[in-house]
């Protein structure tokens, strides 16, 4: 999701008030379950975005939903947003405070598009390997892609690791027409 330099800086905010009140934990795990609510809630998401639904409604609203579920900053975040009427880039301070968390832990997110449900084992080995690729802790997101013959692609930052099996097919079917050798 490409982020806005608006919902960087609210995302910041958060994360230095966050810091500064020594909640950076709790607030870690509110900003899981904000991704979680906006991810399944299709209702709280047609809120927060809704040019018609009155800031006063959204505010109670939110207080309804999450005053007894998340930190005090992160209401009032939240709140402030709604009055900014910026409240459309939660889920982009999300993803910024994600960002600003694992850079300071020095974790990195790697997707890994696969076939198949990945083992515990298998789930470890790949972030084993990349973390002696990267130097650095690695988070796994796994996407079940079916569409996948087999094998795996994986992403980390800008860099993509294709270990697909429809990848390996088309360098071995380019290497037979240009006459190389297949090992």
């Amino acid at each position: 999701m490409t982020q806005s330099p608006v919902a960087r800086r609210y995302a910041l905010a958060l994360f230095e008030q966050a810091e500064a009140t020594g909640v950076t934990e709790h607030v870690d795990a509110d900003m899981d379950l904000l991704r979680q609510l906006l991810a399944d809630s299709r209702e709280f998401v047609l809120l927060l975005e809704s040019p018609i639904v009155a800031r006063e409604r959204k505010l109670a609203a939110t207080s309804g939903l999450l005053a007894q579920r998340v930190q005090k900053v992160t209401l009032q975040l939240i709140h402030l947003m709604v009055e900014k009427r910026r409240e459309a880039l939660l889920a982009q301070v999300v993803d910024g405070y994600r960002t600003l968390r694992d850079n300071r832990l020095g974790i990195l997110e790697a997707q890994v598009r696969t076939a198949r449900t990945l083992s515990a084992d298998d789930q470890r080995a790949v972030v084993d390997r990349l973390s002696v690729l990267t130097g650095k802790k690695v988070r796994l997101d796994v996407v079940i892609e079916p569409t996948l013959m087999g094998g795996m692609i994986v992403r980390v930052g800008d860099t993509v690791y294709d270990g697909s099996v429809s990848n390996r097919l088309a360098n071995l079917r380019e290497r037979l027409m240009y006459g190389q050798s297949v090992n």
